[in-house]
């Protein structure tokens, strides 16, 4: 569990929402012409649900769900933030062990 929330949400995130950093939300460290407008969103609830909500992608951007958006499609994109697509990576799957 998360310490301090009071919401009950764990550390492991198995979807991600999408949202896109809007020039009005854009963060001092971002230029405003970065191609990277699309970020990921830790869901913990539908990403139907957050839709248009204002939150806070992995990465620190501040940014405007799109919920009719998937990030598993958009993160391959070249729009898509590089720090959001490092952050929010599939975790490789384990190693297997030979037998015998």
């Amino acid at each position: 569990m998360v310490a301090g929330c009071v919401l009950r949400h764990n550390r492991d995130v198995s979807s991600y929402a999408v949202g896109f950093a809007r020039p009005d939300r854009r963060s001092w460290a971002q230029p405003v012409d970065a191609p990277a407008s699309w970020h990921a969103v830790e869901c913990h609830r539908p990403a139907d649900e957050l839709d248009g909500e204002v939150e806070l992608a992995v990465c620190g951007a501040i940014v405007q769900v799109w919920g009719s958006q998937r990030w598993e499609r958009l993160r391959a994109g070249r729009t898509a933030c590089a720090e959001c697509r490092r952050l929010a990576a599939p975790a490789p799957a384990p190693a297997l062990r030979r037998a015998g």
